[in-house]
């Protein structure tokens, strides 16, 4: 299983509770992550199924910024 990663702006359990829905409906519910004790608040993917572009499109849809780290 790949891992991929993001930087994001999701701040706190309220921003996660908007954006939980929209990543359970493209992954698996165990599959996704956030650090919210990270600076960069970064949200780790484990999924092969589903595309980067998909999880940075989810997570922009809810009004949140996201970027790929390489």
């Amino acid at each position: 299983m790949s891992e991929a990663k993001f930087k994001t702006t999701i701040q706190c359990n309220g921003c996660l509770s908007k954006v939980t829905p929209k990543l359970n409906e493209i992954l698996k519910e165990q599959s996704w992550s956030v650090d919210l004790e990270s600076d960069d608040r970064i949200l780790t993917v484990n999924d092969d199924n589903v595309s980067d572009d998909a999880v940075v499109s989810a997570v922009k849809s809810v009004g949140f910024e996201i970027e790929e780290l390489s």
